[in-house]
Protein backbone atom coordinates (compact mmCIF):
# COMPACT_ATOMS: atom_id res chain seq x y z
CA UNK A 1 0.00 0.00 0.00
CA UNK A 2 1.35 3.37 -1.00
CA UNK A 3 0.06 6.65 0.46
CA UNK A 4 0.97 9.91 -1.25
CA UNK A 5 0.27 13.12 0.65
CA UNK A 6 0.54 16.47 -1.06
CA UNK A 7 0.10 19.85 0.60
CA UNK A 8 -1.85 22.45 -1.31
CA UNK A 9 -1.30 26.11 -0.42
CA UNK A 10 -3.12 28.99 -2.10
CA UNK A 11 -1.91 32.51 -1.45
CA UNK A 12 -3.68 35.63 -2.64
CA UNK A 13 -2.01 38.98 -2.03
CA UNK A 14 -4.73 41.44 -1.12
CA UNK A 15 -2.62 44.49 -0.36
CA UNK A 16 0.95 45.46 -1.08
CA UNK A 17 1.51 48.92 0.39
CA UNK A 18 4.72 50.84 -0.27
CA UNK A 19 5.81 53.07 2.61
CA UNK A 20 9.13 54.89 2.73
CA UNK A 21 10.01 55.95 6.27
CA UNK A 22 13.26 57.41 7.60
CA UNK A 23 14.94 56.14 10.78
CA UNK A 24 12.49 53.32 11.46
CA UNK A 25 13.29 51.88 14.91
CA UNK A 26 14.71 48.36 14.83
CA UNK A 27 12.20 45.98 16.38
CA UNK A 28 14.87 43.46 17.25
CA UNK A 29 17.31 46.02 18.65
CA UNK A 30 18.94 45.10 21.95
CA UNK A 31 21.83 46.55 23.88
CA UNK A 32 24.54 43.98 24.49
CA UNK A 33 28.20 44.21 25.58
CA UNK A 34 30.57 44.75 22.69
CA UNK A 35 32.57 41.61 23.52
CA UNK A 36 29.45 39.47 22.87
CA UNK A 37 29.09 40.61 19.25
CA UNK A 38 32.66 41.38 18.19
CA UNK A 39 36.28 40.36 18.63
CA UNK A 40 39.35 42.44 19.27
CA UNK A 41 42.16 41.75 16.79
CA UNK A 42 44.38 40.24 19.47
CA UNK A 43 41.71 37.57 20.09
CA UNK A 44 42.08 36.07 16.62
CA UNK A 45 42.55 32.31 16.98
CA UNK A 46 45.02 30.44 14.80
CA UNK A 47 44.20 26.74 14.19
CA UNK A 48 46.89 24.15 14.88
CA UNK A 49 47.05 20.68 13.39
CA UNK A 50 49.18 17.60 14.01
CA UNK A 51 49.33 13.84 13.45
CA UNK A 52 50.15 11.54 16.34
CA UNK A 53 49.70 8.17 18.04
CA UNK A 54 47.64 7.23 21.07
CA UNK A 55 49.04 4.20 22.91
CA UNK A 56 47.99 2.16 25.92
CA UNK A 57 44.58 1.17 24.57
CA UNK A 58 42.96 -2.02 25.82
CA UNK A 59 42.65 -3.80 22.48
CA UNK A 60 40.51 -0.99 21.02
CA UNK A 61 43.13 0.43 18.67
CA UNK A 62 43.50 0.21 14.91
CA UNK A 63 43.46 -3.09 13.06
CA UNK A 64 46.31 -4.58 11.03
CA UNK A 65 44.66 -3.23 7.90
CA UNK A 66 45.41 0.36 8.95
CA UNK A 67 48.74 0.66 7.14
CA UNK A 68 49.60 4.24 8.18
CA UNK A 69 49.38 3.29 11.89
CA UNK A 70 51.85 0.44 11.39
CA UNK A 71 54.21 2.65 9.38
CA UNK A 72 54.05 5.42 12.00
CA UNK A 73 54.80 2.98 14.80
CA UNK A 74 57.73 1.47 12.87
CA UNK A 75 59.16 4.92 12.10
CA UNK A 76 58.95 5.93 15.76
CA UNK A 77 60.66 2.73 16.91
CA UNK A 78 63.42 3.17 14.30
CA UNK A 79 64.16 6.65 15.65
CA UNK A 80 64.66 4.95 19.00
CA UNK A 81 67.09 2.46 17.48
CA UNK A 82 64.71 -0.48 17.29
CA UNK A 83 63.97 -2.17 13.96
CA UNK A 84 60.92 -4.43 13.71
CA UNK A 85 59.64 -6.53 10.80
CA UNK A 86 56.44 -4.93 9.54
CA UNK A 87 54.50 -8.20 9.44
CA UNK A 88 55.18 -8.79 13.15
CA UNK A 89 53.85 -5.44 14.37
CA UNK A 90 50.46 -5.48 16.14
CA UNK A 91 48.65 -2.20 16.64
CA UNK A 92 45.53 -3.24 18.54
CA UNK A 93 46.69 -1.10 21.47
CA UNK A 94 47.68 1.85 19.24
CA UNK A 95 45.52 4.34 17.32
CA UNK A 96 46.49 6.99 14.77
CA UNK A 97 44.87 10.35 15.56
CA UNK A 98 44.64 13.90 14.29
CA UNK A 99 45.47 16.45 16.97
CA UNK A 100 43.91 19.93 16.80
CA UNK A 101 44.04 23.08 18.90
CA UNK A 102 43.98 26.89 18.69
CA UNK A 103 46.27 29.71 19.85
CA UNK A 104 46.09 33.49 19.83
CA UNK A 105 48.96 35.82 18.84
CA UNK A 106 49.29 36.90 22.48
CA UNK A 107 49.98 33.41 23.83
CA UNK A 108 53.31 33.35 25.63
CA UNK A 109 56.06 30.78 25.09
CA UNK A 110 55.72 28.07 27.71
CA UNK A 111 51.97 28.51 28.05
CA UNK A 112 49.56 25.60 28.05
CA UNK A 113 46.59 24.96 25.74
CA UNK A 114 43.98 22.23 25.50
CA UNK A 115 44.16 19.84 22.56
CA UNK A 116 41.61 17.56 20.90
CA UNK A 117 42.44 14.13 19.48
CA UNK A 118 40.27 12.37 16.88
CA UNK A 119 40.63 8.81 15.63
CA UNK A 120 41.94 8.55 12.08
CA UNK A 121 41.79 4.77 11.54
CA UNK A 122 39.30 2.09 12.58
CA UNK A 123 39.88 2.12 16.34
CA UNK A 124 36.77 1.42 18.42
CA UNK A 125 37.71 3.63 21.39
CA UNK A 126 40.43 6.03 22.64
CA UNK A 127 39.43 5.51 26.27
CA UNK A 128 42.39 5.25 28.63
CA UNK A 129 44.97 6.06 25.95
CA UNK A 130 48.07 8.26 26.12
CA UNK A 131 48.92 10.73 23.35
CA UNK A 132 52.60 10.56 22.45
CA UNK A 133 54.63 13.70 21.78
CA UNK A 134 53.07 15.35 18.70
CA UNK A 135 54.13 18.57 16.91
CA UNK A 136 51.31 21.04 16.20
CA UNK A 137 51.76 23.26 13.14
CA UNK A 138 50.13 26.50 12.05
CA UNK A 139 48.68 26.89 8.52
CA UNK A 140 52.10 28.16 7.42
CA UNK A 141 53.66 24.82 8.42
CA UNK A 142 55.66 26.27 11.32
CA UNK A 143 55.59 24.19 14.51
CA UNK A 144 53.99 26.34 17.21
CA UNK A 145 53.37 23.83 20.01
CA UNK A 146 53.89 20.25 21.16
CA UNK A 147 51.17 18.02 22.61
CA UNK A 148 51.35 15.01 24.94
CA UNK A 149 49.32 13.55 27.77
CA UNK A 150 46.47 11.23 28.82
CA UNK A 151 43.32 11.32 26.68
CA UNK A 152 39.99 11.97 28.36
CA UNK A 153 36.94 10.82 26.37
CA UNK A 154 34.23 11.35 28.99
CA UNK A 155 32.66 7.98 28.25
CA UNK A 156 33.25 4.25 27.92
CA UNK A 157 32.76 1.43 25.44
CA UNK A 158 32.43 -2.13 26.81
CA UNK A 159 32.01 -5.26 24.71
CA UNK A 160 31.04 -8.78 25.72
CA UNK A 161 32.16 -12.10 24.27
CA UNK A 162 28.78 -12.74 22.66
CA UNK A 163 28.81 -9.52 20.70
CA UNK A 164 26.95 -7.49 23.32
CA UNK A 165 28.10 -3.90 23.59
CA UNK A 166 27.41 -1.07 26.03
CA UNK A 167 28.65 2.44 25.25
CA UNK A 168 28.33 5.82 26.92
CA UNK A 169 29.06 9.01 24.97
CA UNK A 170 31.39 9.13 21.96
CA UNK A 171 34.79 7.59 22.60
CA UNK A 172 36.57 8.20 19.27
CA UNK A 173 37.20 11.88 20.08
CA UNK A 174 38.90 12.97 23.29
CA UNK A 175 40.70 15.90 24.88
CA UNK A 176 44.02 16.36 26.60
CA UNK A 177 43.47 19.24 29.05
CA UNK A 178 46.51 21.54 29.11
CA UNK A 179 48.26 18.94 26.97
CA UNK A 180 49.79 21.45 24.54
CA UNK A 181 53.01 23.32 25.31
CA UNK A 182 53.58 26.50 23.29
CA UNK A 183 57.06 26.57 21.78
CA UNK A 184 56.88 29.91 19.94
CA UNK A 185 54.44 32.74 19.33
CA UNK A 186 52.64 32.87 16.03
CA UNK A 187 54.23 35.62 13.92
CA UNK A 188 51.15 37.64 12.99
CA UNK A 189 51.62 41.39 12.52
CA UNK A 190 49.64 43.44 15.05
CA UNK A 191 49.57 47.21 14.99
CA UNK A 192 49.99 48.24 18.62
CA UNK A 193 48.69 51.75 17.84
CA UNK A 194 45.22 50.64 16.77
CA UNK A 195 42.49 48.59 18.41
CA UNK A 196 40.75 46.73 15.61
CA UNK A 197 37.22 45.52 16.43
CA UNK A 198 35.70 42.88 14.13
CA UNK A 199 31.93 42.27 14.20
CA UNK A 200 30.92 38.62 14.10
CA UNK A 201 27.79 39.51 12.09
CA UNK A 202 28.75 42.25 9.59
CA UNK A 203 26.19 45.05 9.52
CA UNK A 204 26.56 48.71 8.53
CA UNK A 205 24.04 49.94 11.09
CA UNK A 206 25.68 48.11 13.97
CA UNK A 207 29.14 49.30 12.88
CA UNK A 208 27.89 52.91 12.80
CA UNK A 209 26.27 52.58 16.22
CA UNK A 210 29.44 51.00 17.61
CA UNK A 211 31.50 53.94 16.32
CA UNK A 212 29.16 56.46 17.94
CA UNK A 213 29.14 54.63 21.30
CA UNK A 214 32.95 54.46 21.45
CA UNK A 215 33.27 58.08 20.32
CA UNK A 216 30.85 59.29 23.00
CA UNK A 217 32.06 57.05 25.84
CA UNK A 218 35.85 56.90 25.47
CA UNK A 219 37.92 60.07 25.44
CA UNK A 220 41.26 60.40 23.70
CA UNK A 221 40.43 58.09 20.81
CA UNK A 222 39.70 58.51 17.12
CA UNK A 223 37.14 56.05 15.77
CA UNK A 224 36.79 54.99 12.15
CA UNK A 225 34.49 52.34 10.69
CA UNK A 226 36.41 50.99 7.70
CA UNK A 227 33.69 48.53 6.61
CA UNK A 228 30.50 46.87 7.80
CA UNK A 229 32.67 44.39 9.72
CA UNK A 230 35.69 46.33 11.04
CA UNK A 231 35.85 49.38 13.31
CA UNK A 232 39.30 50.85 14.02
CA UNK A 233 39.99 52.72 17.27
CA UNK A 234 43.13 54.89 17.32
CA UNK A 235 44.31 56.11 20.76
CA UNK A 236 45.56 59.72 20.61
CA UNK A 237 48.47 58.75 22.85
CA UNK A 238 50.62 56.29 20.86
CA UNK A 239 52.94 55.71 23.82
CA UNK A 240 50.49 53.81 26.03
CA UNK A 241 52.03 51.06 28.12
CA UNK A 242 50.76 47.49 27.85
CA UNK A 243 48.83 47.89 31.09
CA UNK A 244 47.16 51.09 29.90
CA UNK A 245 46.27 49.46 26.57
CA UNK A 246 44.71 46.47 28.38
CA UNK A 247 42.65 48.81 30.57
CA UNK A 248 41.47 50.70 27.48
CA UNK A 249 40.50 47.49 25.66
CA UNK A 250 38.67 46.26 28.77
CA UNK A 251 36.65 49.47 28.91
CA UNK A 252 35.82 49.31 25.20
CA UNK A 253 34.74 45.67 25.12
CA UNK A 254 32.26 46.24 27.98
CA UNK A 255 30.48 49.11 26.23
CA UNK A 256 26.86 48.30 25.42
CA UNK A 257 25.91 48.56 21.76
CA UNK A 258 22.45 48.46 20.22
CA UNK A 259 22.54 45.74 17.60
CA UNK A 260 20.71 45.68 14.30
CA UNK A 261 20.17 42.36 12.62
CA UNK A 262 18.47 41.86 9.24
CA UNK A 263 15.20 39.98 9.04
CA UNK A 264 16.04 36.34 8.43
CA UNK A 265 14.26 33.01 8.44
CA UNK A 266 16.51 29.95 8.55
CA UNK A 267 14.99 26.67 7.37
CA UNK A 268 16.46 23.18 7.69
CA UNK A 269 14.46 20.99 5.30
CA UNK A 270 16.20 17.83 6.49
CA UNK A 271 14.87 18.13 10.04
CA UNK A 272 11.89 20.44 9.52
CA UNK A 273 13.42 23.10 11.78
CA UNK A 274 12.40 26.74 11.28
CA UNK A 275 14.04 29.66 13.11
CA UNK A 276 12.76 33.18 12.49
CA UNK A 277 13.71 36.56 13.89
CA UNK A 278 11.14 38.74 15.65
CA UNK A 279 11.35 41.55 13.06
CA UNK A 280 10.17 39.43 10.12
CA UNK A 281 7.01 40.97 8.63
CA UNK A 282 4.35 39.78 6.19
CA UNK A 283 2.01 41.81 4.01
CA UNK A 284 -1.74 41.37 4.14
CA UNK A 285 -2.58 37.95 2.74
CA UNK A 286 -5.39 35.44 2.45
CA UNK A 287 -4.07 31.91 2.74
CA UNK A 288 -5.85 28.63 2.08
CA UNK A 289 -4.21 25.38 3.05
CA UNK A 290 -5.43 21.83 2.64
CA UNK A 291 -4.10 18.28 2.19
CA UNK A 292 -4.61 15.92 -0.71
CA UNK A 293 -4.12 12.25 0.18
CA UNK A 294 -3.76 9.56 -2.48
CA UNK A 295 -4.00 5.98 -1.20
CA UNK A 296 -3.00 3.05 -3.40
CA UNK A 297 -3.80 -0.47 -2.21
CA UNK A 298 -2.25 -3.42 -4.01
CA UNK A 299 -3.64 -6.94 -3.53
CA UNK A 300 -1.66 -9.93 -4.85
CA UNK A 301 -3.54 -12.15 -7.34
CA UNK A 302 -2.27 -15.65 -8.11
CA UNK A 303 -3.23 -17.08 -11.51
CA UNK A 304 -2.75 -20.86 -11.83
CA UNK A 305 -3.19 -22.98 -14.95
CA UNK A 306 -5.69 -25.83 -15.11
CA UNK A 307 -4.44 -29.30 -14.10
CA UNK A 308 -2.26 -31.10 -16.66
CA UNK A 309 -1.95 -27.96 -18.81
CA UNK A 310 1.34 -26.41 -20.04
CA UNK A 311 0.66 -23.03 -18.47
CA UNK A 312 2.67 -21.42 -15.62
CA UNK A 313 1.64 -19.90 -12.31
CA UNK A 314 1.65 -16.11 -12.59
CA UNK A 315 1.74 -13.65 -9.69
CA UNK A 316 -0.07 -10.43 -10.57
CA UNK A 317 -1.42 -7.53 -8.58
CA UNK A 318 -4.73 -5.72 -8.43
CA UNK A 319 -4.48 -2.04 -7.44
CA UNK A 320 -7.19 0.10 -5.89
CA UNK A 321 -6.71 3.86 -5.87
CA UNK A 322 -8.65 6.24 -3.62
CA UNK A 323 -8.29 9.99 -3.30
CA UNK A 324 -9.41 12.12 -0.36
CA UNK A 325 -9.02 15.89 -0.16
CA UNK A 326 -9.39 17.95 2.99
CA UNK A 327 -11.43 21.11 2.95
CA UNK A 328 -9.05 24.05 2.61
CA UNK A 329 -8.97 26.22 5.72
CA UNK A 330 -8.71 29.93 5.04
CA UNK A 331 -6.95 32.46 7.24
CA UNK A 332 -6.59 36.22 6.73
CA UNK A 333 -3.70 38.28 8.09
CA UNK A 334 -3.58 42.05 8.30
CA UNK A 335 -0.73 44.01 6.72
CA UNK A 336 2.59 44.26 8.57
CA UNK A 337 1.82 41.01 10.36
CA UNK A 338 4.68 39.70 12.48
CA UNK A 339 6.03 36.18 12.12
CA UNK A 340 4.58 35.27 15.52
CA UNK A 341 1.06 36.02 14.22
CA UNK A 342 1.75 34.01 11.08
CA UNK A 343 3.00 31.07 13.16
CA UNK A 344 -0.15 31.11 15.30
CA UNK A 345 -2.35 31.25 12.20
CA UNK A 346 -0.53 28.32 10.56
CA UNK A 347 -0.77 26.28 13.74
CA UNK A 348 -4.49 27.01 13.85
CA UNK A 349 -5.03 25.42 10.42
CA UNK A 350 -2.91 22.40 11.37
CA UNK A 351 0.10 23.04 9.14
CA UNK A 352 3.08 20.79 9.85
CA UNK A 353 6.68 22.13 9.89
CA UNK A 354 7.23 20.89 6.34
CA UNK A 355 3.98 22.51 5.23
CA UNK A 356 5.12 25.78 6.82
CA UNK A 357 8.41 25.57 4.89
CA UNK A 358 6.48 25.31 1.61
CA UNK A 359 4.19 28.18 2.63
CA UNK A 360 7.15 30.40 3.53
CA UNK A 361 8.75 29.71 0.15
CA UNK A 362 5.50 30.61 -1.59
CA UNK A 363 5.21 33.81 0.48
CA UNK A 364 8.74 34.79 -0.48
CA UNK A 365 8.06 34.07 -4.15
CA UNK A 366 4.91 36.20 -4.02
CA UNK A 367 6.83 39.09 -2.47
CA UNK A 368 4.72 39.14 0.70
CA UNK A 369 7.47 37.93 3.05
CA UNK A 370 9.91 40.68 4.00
CA UNK A 371 12.88 38.66 5.18
CA UNK A 372 15.85 36.75 3.84
CA UNK A 373 14.91 33.09 3.52
CA UNK A 374 17.95 30.89 4.13
CA UNK A 375 17.63 27.16 3.43
CA UNK A 376 20.35 24.92 4.89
Amino acid sequence: MVILKRSIALLVILLLPINLLVDIPDINAAKVPLKDIARIQSKIKIPLLGYGLVVGLEGTGDSKGTIFTIQSLNNMMERMGITLPEDKVKVKNVAAVMVTSEVTPLEQVGGRIDVTVSSLGDASSLEGGMLLLTPLSAPTGEVIAWAQGPVSTGGFNAQGGGGDQVSNNYTLVGRVPSGGLIERRYPIPIDQNVIRVQLEMPDYTTADRLSKVVRDSVEGCRVEASSEKVVNIYPDDDSLSSGEMIALISRIENLEVETSTPARIVVNEKTGTIVAGANVSVDAIALAHGNLTVEIKSQPVISQPTPFSKGETVNTGDSEVSVSEEIARMVYLEESTRISDLARALNAIGATPRDIISILQALKKAGALHAELIII
